[in-house]
C-alpha cells in the first residue's frame, strides 16, 4: 500500500513539473572494450569458445532522474584519456565527477536509485554488476566492410556460369518491372556499403568473471574488432521475467 502511494506521489511531481516519467524497465549494464577471443574447458573437457570483454571500471558522470528527467539513466565514461586530449566544453563537463576525461561517454538506461547509481564519480566495476552463468545482451558497432556487391553483402546467388555469360556472374539481375509497378521497389536488395552498424548480439551466457583484471568471459562472438567499444547489459528477456518473480 505505501508503495503504491509513493509511485503515485512521485507521479504527481513529474506530472506538476510537465514531465511525464517513463514506464519502462532496463536492466543495468556497463561499458566495455572487446579484447580478442580465446577458449575455455570445462571440468568435462568440452571447449568453449568465448570473448574476452574488459568492462570497466566505469565512473558515472551524470545521473538522470525521473523527477528531474521524465527517466532514470546513469551516464558513464570509460577508458581514461589525457587532459590535453579533451576539448574545453568536455572538460567541464568531466570536471563535475572529479575523475578525469574518458575516450567512452555513453548513457544507460536502469534503475539508478534501486542500484544506489546517484553520485557522480563512483566507480562500478564488472563484478558489482555481473556473475557467471548469467545472460547478457552486447551491442557494438560491426566491423566496416567498404562497398559490397550483393553476393557478399546479401548472398545473392548471382547469375547462371553457363549459356554464354559473360561478366554478370555476381550481378543481382532484374530489380522490377518496366510496366509495373514502374519502379524500384522499397528495401531491395542492391550493392551498398556493408558493415560499421549498430548491432546488438542477445542472451549470450556469461562464462567466467575476473575482478582482478575486469574481463568478462562471453560465450561467442560478439560485434566489432578487438580494441573496439562495446556496451554490456544483462539480457532484457531474462531480466524481465526475474523481474516479475
Amino acid at each position: 500500500m505505501s508503495t503504491e502511494t509513493g509511485n503515485a506521489t512521485g507521479t504527481q511531481e513529474s506530472n506538476a513539473a510537465g514531465i511525464q516519467p517513463s514506464p519502462r524497465m532496463f536492466p543495468e549494464g556497463l561499458i566495455g572494450k572487446k579484447v580478442g577471443m580465446t577458449q575455455v574447458f570445462t571440468p568435462e573437457g568440452e571447449v568453449i569458445p568465448v570473448t574476452v570483454v574488459q568492462v570497466g571500471p566505469c565512473h558515472i558522470l551524470d545521473v538522470r532522474t525521473n523527477e528531474q528527467h521524465g527517466y532514470s539513466a546513469v551516464q558513464f565514461g570509460f577508458e581514461p584519456k589525457k587532459q590535453q586530449r579533451i576539448d574545453k566544453a568536455l572538460m567541464g563537463h568531466f570536471a563535475k565527477a572529479g575523475k578525469g576525461g574518458f575516450y567512452m561517454v555513453s548513457e544507460l538506461r536502469c534503475d539508478a536509485q534501486r542500484l544506489g547509481w546517484t553520485t557522480p564519480g563512483h566507480e562500478v566495476k564488472v563484478a558489482d554488476v555481473f556473475a557467471a552463468g548469467e545472460l547478457v545482451d552486447i551491442s557494438g558497432v560491426t566491423k566496416g566492410r567498404g562497398f559490397a556487391g550483393v553476393v557478399k553483402r546479401f548472398k545473392v546467388g548471382g547469375q547462371p556460369s553457363t549459356r554464354g555469360t559473360h561478366e554478370y556472374r555476381r550481378h543481382i539481375g532484374a530489380i522490377g518491372n518496366r510496366k509495373f509497378p514502374g519502379r524500384v521497389k522499397k528495401n531491395q536488395r542492391m550493392p551498398g556499403h556493408m558493415g560499421n552498424e549498430n548491432t546488438t548480439v542477445k542472451n549470450l551466457r556469461v562464462v567466467g568473471v575476473n575482478p582482478e583484471e575486469n574481463l568478462l568471459l562471453v560465450q561467442g562472438g560478439i560485434p566489432g574488432a578487438k580494441g573496439g567499444f562495446v556496451v554490456v547489459r544483462k539480457a532484457r528477456k531474462t531480466y524481465r521475467s526475474a523481474k516479475a518473480a
